[in-house]
């Protein structure tokens, strides 16, 4: 949980800074949505064989590997874009640069999430997971609290110092993992070979996970380019605006999967529901003209998808058996990486179309998501 909240607030910070970094530095829309799709493209290539790797080398073994490199690629992107900003190098370089760190960055980001559901399944009861699992989340909320406010806070004194202060987190969640995490754990040993990418059993958790990030991460991408656009803000000024959005997502998520805990309902049921308060929450942001409504918007958004993640991850652990959960766990990473390459490609092509276009096709796409749990639930549709 702390790893997870820890390099997640890493992660936030830089995502609420990329817009105006990108404008800064004269990258295009689409040069930015590539950075971020290079990062996605390894989560989902790696999310399944470091899930398999923690069920024959152990958790912790994965878990240190994970942040170790994660520490060692975010230091290089910081450096590059604090370099950038001081000497403003041409696009080109500045660009070749980003796809290589932000792509080592989701290479090892992939273990942290995939070996962590891993754990919590190992020593939680199927009846628990989902609870269990919003827990987990709700430590990756407040890393979406935290990360994007210290962004926010700092950027009023340039947009070179949150990187600075951010790139120590890492070390700190390494630091973490190698002082808690027990280091005596039972090892299966066993090759999670026999569990197929597209296993029926993981069918329908994949796709409400593809879906889920998808639409997180077309908001993610374009909400530092809509401050500017729509709001009319300066770099700087709309830096603080997509932090304190990207703020209030977090506090969404921690709201709503605190609730999860005390709902007990299944995961079918809450991805339903969260998925259409979601839904409301990312369509309505193509209708606001003020910071305040996006704001709204953005909590509303993330408070439907705080049940929808821990649900989707509950649903895919309580599926399979227990020697499968690291490759399970990873087939479920794949999902939501291949949700990180195509989101920021759709939600930057279709910005250059129109702001709210982005904002009103995840708001669809989030509806046929309820619509098709709820069918598939009442045995309308074969999972």
């Amino acid at each position: 949980m702390a790893a997870y909240m820890i390099c997640t607030m890493a992660m936030m910070a830089f995502v609420s800074l990329i817009g105006p970094i990108a404008r800064s530095l004269h990258l295009a829309p689409w040069q930015t949505g590539a950075v971020v799709t290079v990062g996605g493209v390894l989560w989902m290539l790696l999310s399944r064989p470091w899930g398999a790797l923690s069920d024959r080398r152990g958790r912790r073994t994965v878990l240190l590997m994970g942040v170790g490199g994660f520490m060692l690629a975010y230091w290089a992107m910081c450096a590059l874009l604090i370099a950038s900003l001081q000497v403003l190098p041409a696009v080109s370089l500045v660009f070749a640069g980003l796809l290589v760190s932000r792509g080592a960055v989701g290479a090892f980001f992939a273990a942290i999430p995939a070996a962590s559901q891993a754990l919590v399944a190992d020593h939680v009861a199927p009846d628990q997971r989902a609870g269990a699992m919003a827990s987990l989340g709700a430590a990756n909320g407040i890393g979406l609290v935290v990360g994007p406010a210290i962004a926010a806070a700092l950027a009023q004194y340039g947009l070179g110092l949150p990187l600075y202060v951010t790139a120590l987190l890492p070390l700190l969640a390494f630091a973490i993992l190698w002082c808690l995490l027990p280091r005596n754990e039972q090892i299966s040993g066993t090759a999670s070979i026999a569990l197929r990418l597209c296993d029926t059993r993981l069918r329908q958790p994949m796709v409400v996970a593809f879906a889920a990030m998808f639409s997180v991460t077309i908001g993610q991408i374009t909400v530092g380019f809509f401050a500017i656009d729509r709001l009319e803000l300066e770099p700087e000024a709309a830096a603080r605006a997509a932090g304190l959005a990207l703020t209030l997502v977090g506090v969404g998520l921690i709201a709503a999967q605190s609730i999860v805990r005390k709902l007990h309902w299944t995961p079918q049921r809450l991805i339903r529901v969260g998925a259409l308060v979601s839904a409301v929450g990312f369509g309505a942001v193509a209708l606001v003209s003020t910071q305040w409504a996006l704001m709204v918007c953005f909590f509303f958004a993330a408070a439907g998808m705080g049940w929808v993640f821990p649900a989707f991850s509950a649903m895919a652990a309580n599926s399979v058996q227990p020697h499968e959960q690291g490759a399970t766990a990873g087939s479920v990473g794949a999902a939501q990486g291949l949700g990180i390459v195509l989101g920021p490609l759709v939600g930057s092509s279709l910005y250059e179309l129109g702001p709210g276009i982005p904002y009103v096709l995840v708001g669809v796409l989030l509806v046929l998501v309820a619509s098709l749990t709820s069918s598939a639930a009442s045995g309308k549709v074969t999972p």
